[in-house]
This record gives C-alpha cells, sequence and structure tokens, in this order.
C-alpha cells in the first residue's frame, strides 16, 4: 500500500508534515510506504537534520504549492507542477492507494473533479466530521463545508454514503441515519428537509431514524447525522469554538479533550472515485500524523469500491 502525502499542504508546511510523516512511519507496518509530494530539497535536507536517509521516503518533486487564498480551479489549472496536482496524478495512475492533505480544501475538491471525478449516481460528493459522543463514541456529520445548498435527493444520498461510511470505517452494524432538523416531527423544518425526509422514511437503503435537533448533536442519538454544508460547517465551527474556550479556561475533562481536531487529523471526500483525505489548515505533527493513520484505515475498508457497489 502507499499513501501520498502533500508536504506542501497546511499552514505550518512543509515542517509540520514531515514531521508528521516521521510520528506516522514509526505506527505503520512495513507494507505500507509514505510518498511525499512537494519540495525534494526541503525534504531531503529535513531527512538529513533528522539522521534519516534520503530514500527513507519515496519522493515525488513538486516546487509549488496551491494557497487558500487563490481561486482553486484557476490555480489547480495554472500550476501542475503544484503538490496537489502531482498528488491527483499519481492516484489517478494508481501510482498511490489513497492521498492525504492538509492544503486548500477548494483545490482538494477541484482536483477530484478534475481527475478522478465523481462515483456514477453520485450527485455531489460531500466531507464529513466526527462528532464525539457522551458514550466515548463517535457520530459521523456530513456535510460540513462544501455544498452550502442541497435538494431532497442529495441528502438522501448523504445518508447512504454516511451509512456506509460508519458501517466499513467505524465499524457500526445498521447505522442510525437522521436528518438535523428543528424539530422531531416530519412537518417541521424548511421545503428541501421535510422533502428529503419523505424521501428518507420508510426506505430500505439505511436505517433512517428521523429528525434529529440541535440538542441531540452529541447525545448519541444516531450514528449519522445528516445536513447540508450550510448548516453543518455552522455546527462543526460552533464546536470548534467550544473546545477553545474550554482550553482558555484551563478546563480539562476527557469529553471535551475529544473535540480537539489532532485526535482525527482528516476526514475523507465521500463519493469519489479514489480515497482522498482532506487535513484541517492548522494542522500540527499530530494532527497529519493522525491523517495519515486515518487515510490507510479508508483504504483498508475499500471504501470508494463499497459507496460504488451501492450505487451500482
Amino acid at each position: 500500500m502507499k499513501i501520498g502525502l502533500d508536504i506542501m499542504g497546511g499552514d505550518f508546511a512543509p515542517e509540520a508534515t514531515l514531521a508528521g510523516a516521521f510520528l506516522a512511519s514509526k505506527q505503520l507496518d512495513s507494507a505500507v510506504e509514505l510518498v511525499l509530494i512537494g519540495d525534494k530539497n526541503k525534504i531531503e535536507k529535513t531527512l538529513e537534520a533528522e539522521g534519516y536517509p534520503k530514500d527513507f521516503f519515496e519522493i515525488v518533486h513538486a516546487e509549488m504549492s496551491i494557497e487558500n487564498g487563490e481561486n482553486p480551479a484557476k490555480a489547480f489549472a495554472k500550476k501542475p507542477n503544484s503538490s496537489i496536482n502531482k498528488g491527483y496524478s499519481l492516484l489517478s495512475e494508481g501510482k498511490i492507494h489513497g492521498f492525504a492533505s492538509a492544503g486548500s480544501t477548494g483545490a482538494m475538491m477541484v482536483g477530484a473533479m478534475y481527475t478522478i471525478k465523481s462515483l456514477p449516481g453520485i450527485i455531489r460528493p460531500v466531507i464529513t466530521a466526527a462528532v464525539p459522543q457522551l458514550n466515548g463514541n463517535y457520530s459521523i456529520l456530513l456535510d460540513v463545508g462544501i455544498n452550502p445548498d442541497c435538494k431532497p435527493d442529495v441528502l438522501f444520498q448523504y445518508g447512504l454514503v454516511g451509512s456506509i461510511y460508519a458501517n466499513h470505517v467505524y465499524n457500526i452494524d445498521n447505522p442510525r441515519i437522521g436528518l438535523v432538523n428543528i424539530g422531531e416531527e416530519k412537518e417541521k423544518g424548511n421545503l428541501v428537509v421535510k422533502s428529503a425526509h419523505e424521501l428518507m422514511n420508510g426506505t430500505k437503503r439505511f436505517n433512517f431514524i428521523g429528525n434529529i435537533e440541535g440538542n441531540e448533536i452529541f447525545d448519541d442519538k444516531a450514528d449519522v447525522m445528516v445536513c447540508d454544508g450550510f448548516v453543518g460547517n455552522i455546527i462543526l465551527k460552533e464546536a470548534e469554538a467550544f473546545y477553545k474556550i474550554i482550553k482558555k479556561k484551563n478546563i480539562s475533562d476527557s469529553y471535551f479533550e475529544r473535540f480537539n481536531f489532532e485526535n482525527i487529523g482528516g476526514t475523507p471526500l465521500l463519493g469519489v472515485n479514489g480515497n482522498i483525505i482532506i487535513g484541517h489548515g492548522i494542522s500540527n505533527d499530530i494532527a497529519v500524523k493522525n491523517m495519515i493513520l486515518h487515510t490507510k484505515e479508508v483504504i483498508d475498508a475499500k471504501l470508494s469500491e463499497k459507496i460504488k457497489e451501492a450505487f451500482q
């Protein structure tokens, strides 16, 4: 197995990404090889400084990077030698089995659409977030930012895709799928959510349990919580805000520590023809390490293939 890592992606690259690669290499077995994509000179200098041989990792040279302030589509087209561009080329050619980056989310999305493309039948790919529950488990929230406007059939697909992810990566049997809404009654919500409820209610493709209210997000009512990217991103950012407040107040609590994004590292882009993991732009070495380890989990689960089978 080969995992490609964008060394140039993230606010603290390449130092944090290289440090994360070192940490991950200590936990990965010998059958897993990391392919570092980025400035070869910087990578080799760091390897030498850390006492590693230059051939410790496979290195694919990419002297350019796509910055967060750039237009994703234009930058991807104008920078064929960027680390994100090179990573997608390797993935589409089958030279790596998964690609992880903490770089521009927009560029990662554009790259997927330009190269490996959506799986047949998928209306819109989606990204997720792991939400800590009080009982010690995690639930999956999707979408959390890519698609701020969704039609009912897109939300229905999110339920199916999320169910497959929860089952094969989180090992949850018959995952409970909930629809984020302003009330538990099926009559509640805007037109899109009410129509989505009608599509989901009674389906045999996944285990739909009904609506999930905002005060139930962390209460283990559902294994997968479906919403559009506008609502999901607000929920995600609010959770991050509470974690920051707790840290500022020097409150130590094992449950709230699970909100630290470093623990997950990254989230997969679901619904595309390949294994893509997107990390937080402020990822440090621990976050990068966990992003790489989660990439291995997604590859091992054959997640993209499982989703493709469900839509055939």
